[in-house]
């Protein structure tokens, strides 16, 4: 079954931490705790808060992530009559470049890191905390955190690559150094296998409820390993891979949405999906970048299940769509973290690179198959396994956020289609200003 993020209650801790200007809180207020009273007196209602606090805030500003990946790899358009930025700096109209002090780097990245820095607290609040926690629970919880800010570090690193990432931001006066790309992807695998090292086998509940996929720390690692797997696969390391492969929660055969999801919901405080718009939609819209369409198998029921006829052509800026991007229904749809269909063609990859091409072929066909379009019949080089892979990660994973970084960790952004003539496809966002 689906396991998704749940529901959030307004006022969650996480906004009292973070915003709290306070340094010295000598007689705690016990309905809005100081962060230094929480990091060492934290009660099991604190700790839950801190949780709740920071899946609420994985989901924030994940819109301008997500056009960011998006609009760059070509999968579709962001139209915007309030800000033409996502028309020219994302694609590289003419002489635009990408700011480093503008709105689509600078919200995603201090998001990411503002859930990191919450997690810290939950760390020290469950290594400190007096309430009755045994130590193989506060094991899993502090590796519940490390697994949560490794993922929140991979989307950091998506954007900035070469750039590298700061890991070590628990101090926010004195942050770490800027990493390099290696090192980076590298500290963020380490967290992973860490944290791990604390999940793997350790039958406990965590001393709070969390909605990411399951309570139970041993079932929670296949969560952790999920994210291993697509760790090492960008680091290349195809052994590593096929081991957290095993460990995670990839079944060839089972339910291709059985997955990790932020969920949304018209609750009181809670949050919409940010990635819907309506249908036909004008001035704010997603459209489909047409060869998504165009380029298509016969009769991929992907296509359809993703993208929607327009009553009428969609245009701005030079560019033109007769889709809409229609992979959210509703504004309440759930945004997948990751998915089984992904695990199928991240072990579909690593057979291929392992010189295992009838594992590959048996988990390509099972995609293609699911999608209405028959076996691969084509060659089992390497090669022409790697290229029908990433075809099918783009119809499998289209509007997820991979397509972009699955061409450049292959050096292939020059396949990407280019819109309109000297537009720009970037290799990555620059660091933002004030970093």
């Amino acid at each position: 079954m689906k396991k998704r993020i749940g529901q959030f209650a307004p006022g969650v801790l996480f906004v009292v931490l973070l915003f709290s200007a306070c340094k010295v809180d000598p007689i705690p207020d016990p309905n809005n705790p100081g962060v230094s009273f929480v990091s060492s007196n934290a009660t099991l209602s604190d700790i839950q808060n801190l949780v709740d606090g920071s899946e609420a805030a994985m989901r924030l500003t994940l819109n301008f992530y997500y056009d960011d990946v998006n609009v760059i790899g070509r999968e579709y358009y962001r139209f915007s009559t309030s800000d033409p930025r996502f028309t020219s700096d994302l694609l590289g109209k003419a002489n635009a470049v990408l700011d480093n002090n503008t709105f689509y780097i600078t919200n995603p990245y201090g998001a990411r890191y503002r859930v990191i820095r919450n997690l810290y607290i939950l760390i020290d609040a469950l290594s400190n905390t007096k309430a009755t926690v045994t130590d193989a629970q506060k094991k899993a919880g502090i590796a519940y955190g490390k697994s949560v800010q490794a993922y929140q570090l991979l989307l950091v690193y998506n954007l900035l690559y070469n750039n590298g990432i700061r890991v070590d931001v628990k101090d926010p006066d004195k942050p770490g150094p800027f990493l390099s790309r290696q090192e980076s992807i590298d500290a963020i695998m380490n967290l992973l296998n860490e944290a791990n090292t604390d999940l793997k086998g350790n039958n406990v509940s965590f001393p709070f409820s969390t909605t990411l996929w399951s309570n139970n720390a041993a079932e929670f690692a296949k969560f952790n390993r999920a994210l291993a797997a697509r760790v090492a696969v960008y680091r290349q390391d195809w052994n590593g891979a096929n081991t957290a492969l095993a460990e995670s929660f990839l079944n060839l055969n089972g339910d291709l949405n059985t997955g990790v999801y932020h969920q949304f919901s018209t609750a009181g405080g809670d949050e919409l999906n940010p990635l819907y718009f309506p249908p036909n939609s004008s001035g704010e819209a997603r459209l489909a970048q047409p060869a998504f369409v165009t380029e298509a198998s016969p009769n991929d029921k992907r296509v359809s299940a993703k993208v929607l006829k327009r009553a009428a052509t969609g245009s701005q800026d030079g560019l033109r769509s007769d889709y809409d991007f229609f992979l959210y229904k509703t504004n309440t749809d759930p945004i997948p973290i990751i998915r089984n269909e992904e695990l199928i063609l991240l072990y579909a990859e690593v057979k291929a690179q392992t010189s295992q091409p009838g594992e590959a072929v048996k988990a390509i066909n099972r995609i293609r198959n699911a999608a209405g379009i028959g076996d691969y019949t084509g060659a089992q080089t390497t090669d022409a396994l790697i290229t029908e892979i990433l075809r099918q990660r783009r119809y499998s994973l289209f509007g997820e956020g991979h397509r972009w970084i699955d061409l450049r960790r292959y050096n292939r952004l020059s396949e990407l289609p280019i819109d309109r003539p000297n537009d720009d496809v970037w290799l990555q966002f620059p660091r933002p200003a004030n970093e």
